[in-house]
């Protein structure tokens, strides 16, 4: 096996964990992908025998990678960070996450995703590399241009605003799946206060139809939200259970067979605590969606 091929063998061996590390930082698969492109190019350049750890190498290009578009996307955005949806991951039910090792790393719920959104591109990077890689401190430093304790610092600060506001899911995946079921036929039937049984008084439901102004739309607490689950079940159509980054979800098909959505779900004691939906055509065609006819 020659150097070139010995290292691309390397390089796939790395790639889930800097898929892992790239979607959390970046909340998109496309760009997910095109940083460890990135990274790829840069290693087939260098001199891979001069790298005593390969693995930490990668993720210091990967997390500075991403760490650049963060601070680009930040001086470009025409929205609120607010208003920002991460690109969901959808899988099949009977797919056992445990036998995929890609599946398992990008099983971070969109709950804290959208709470990363939120954050500087420092105090994002610091939390993701060290809350959730491992990655020490003094590690993260150079790459945030600041002390160790300060980087520590960043982090401490992202996982308040993460704890205060990421919902926590219902750690029973069964009892999850149960309340999604009651809120789908609750909503089919017009049964109004079912649905205000099955969520949550403070359910937040989050909406992204498109990336035009006005797309985003955020509604908050059970009355309001069954009035818009009553309203949009009356359009007809077929649902499909898979799961939205390792929680419940579904796709939801309009009559003619067609993917028209896709919702995630976080659920705790039973009720729906937060409801994602993406009805935006460009993205759903970049996912990988079941069809309605699909076994």
């Amino acid at each position: 096996m020659d150097e070139q091929n010995w290292l691309a063998e390397k390089f796939e061996a790395h790639r889930p964990h800097l898929r892992a590390v790239a979607y959390r930082m970046l909340g998109s698969a496309g760009e997910a992908d095109d940083a460890i492109q990135e990274a790829w190019l840069r290693l087939s350049r260098s001199d891979a025998s001069e790298v005593e750890n390969l693995k930490g190498w990668l993720t210091t290009v990967v997390a500075r990678l991403c760490l650049d578009w963060l601070r680009s996307r930040k001086t470009r955005r025409e929205t609120p960070l607010e208003n920002a949806m991460p690109d969901p991951i959808v899988t099949r039910v009977e797919t056992a996450p445990a036998q995929d090792e890609l599946l398992m790393s990008e099983a971070v719920g969109l709950a804290m995703l959208v709470v990363l959104e939120t954050l500087g591109p420092a105090e994002r990077l610091a939390f993701v590399l060290h809350d959730m890689f491992g990655v020490p401190f003094e590690d993260i430093a150079p790459m945030v241009q600041r002390t160790p304790a300060a980087a520590r610092q960043l982090a401490s600060r992202a996982r308040r605003r993460v704890q205060g506001e990421a919902a926590a899911p219902e750690g029973d995946p069964e009892r999850q799946r149960e309340a999604v079921v009651a809120f789908l036929a609750a909503a089919r039937g017009g049964d109004f206060e079912a649905l205000l049984r099955v969520l949550d008084p403070d359910v937040v439901l989050r909406t992204d139809r498109g990336a035009q102004p006005g797309t985003f739309q955020v509604f908050k607490g059970a009355k309001a939200i069954s009035e818009q689950a009553v309203v949009n079940s009356r359009a007809g159509g077929a649902v499909r259970a898979v799961q939205v980054n390792g929680l419940p979800g579904i796709v939801s098909y309009d009559r003619e067979g067609r993917v028209s959505g896709v919702l995630g779900f976080v659920v705790r004691g039973a009720r729906i605590l937060e409801i994602n939906v993406f009805t935006d055509p460009e993205r759903l065609a970049r996912l990988d969606l079941p069809a309605l006819s699909d076994d």
